[in-house]
């Protein structure tokens, strides 16, 4: 039995077999942003909050798809499906929300299919002989304790990369819990800095947030720029980014702290990241309107 096409019919199979591709490249890429459970006292680790207001600013951003999930590990992992990049906002160390279970083995998987990770602030915290190692693979480093330190400090970034993720962004001062001294991997390799800066000798001195130190690498280190933002493409095709600001929910506020997590967002999306960065506006309303209800817990 033979079957022949006419020659308009043929015109529009090969029409629509050219259109494809077309289509599939319109597909939005779906983020998945994943806030931890409640932590601190008011105004710190808001990350049910920190979390919304990045949905709020990328809520209309062409070609993103967003899967908000609040309070801890999404309960159906049916939302990692046709993920393009997670983000994991929340407290971090032995509680990490990636380590508990079988989670690790988990994200595995979506690596090694080129999904992004982007982590943020205690969530770059990982144990050494618990997703350290995963951790670099994955976003290049993590905070590894009594290595890297945790002092209350603002530093001044002045100069970036030419990277996407610092696409727009403006010299800028937040004071934070800025994270440094990462473990990252060994030589750096692959591992671009974003956010760098140079902190003083009173900041290496300490005191840390926790444990106090000051620890004798950190103190020897002096003079030594360091990376609070940075940025890994993996041989996987996936991308990771780690950050460690976040601490103060009050810098969210701040449009060139926020431009920066938004374009690494979109980034580990495999979205362009335009010239200018990603633009949004966050009101004082905005920055109320998500907060838990932590009572008086200080």
């Amino acid at each position: 039995m033979s079957f022949l096409l006419s020659r308009r019919e043929f015109a529009g199979v090969a029409a629509a077999a050219m259109a494809a591709p077309s289509l599939a490249a319109d597909k939005p890429k779906k983020l998945v942003l994943i806030a931890g459970t409640p932590s601190h006292g008011p105004g710190m680790h808001e990350f049910n909050a920190g979390v919304q207001i990045l949905a709020k600013c990328l809520k209309n951003y062409p070609g993103v798809e967003l899967s908000v999930n609040l309070s801890g590990w999404p309960r159906d992992e049916s939302v990692f499906d046709g993920a393009a990049g997670i983000l994991i906002y929340a407290d971090g160390g032995g509680g990490h929300p990636a380590v508990q279970k079988d989670r690790l083995a988990f994200l595995g998987v979506l690596m090694k299919k080129g999904v992004g990770l982007m982590c943020a602030h205690y969530g770059v915290e990982v144990l050494k002989d618990k997703g350290g190692k995963e951790f670099q693979d994955w976003i290049g480093g993590y905070y590894e304790h009594e290595f890297s330190c945790n002092p209350l400090w603002k530093p001044e970034f002045k100069e970036f990369p030419k990277h996407p993720i610092a696409n727009g962004v403006k010299p800028f001062a937040t004071e934070d819990e800025w994270y440094f001294n990462m473990r990252f991997r060994p030589e750096m390799k692959g591992v671009t800095g974003i956010l760098t800066a140079t902190p003083t000798d009173k900041t290496r001195d300490g005191p840390y947030v926790y444990p106090r130190g000051p620890y004798k690498h950190i103190q020897e280190a002096k003079g030594r720029a360091e990376h609070m933002m940075w940025a890994v493409e993996r041989e996987d095709g996936g991308r990771g980014v780690g950050f460690t600001g976040g601490h103060f929910h009050s810098n969210w506020k701040n449009d060139e702290y926020r431009k920066a997590v938004l374009n690494a967002l979109v980034w580990i999306c495999k979205l362009d990241v335009p010239k200018d960065g990603v633009e949004s506006s966050v009101s004082d309303l905005d920055m109320k309107a998500f907060l838990d209800d932590k009572g008086k817990k200080k």
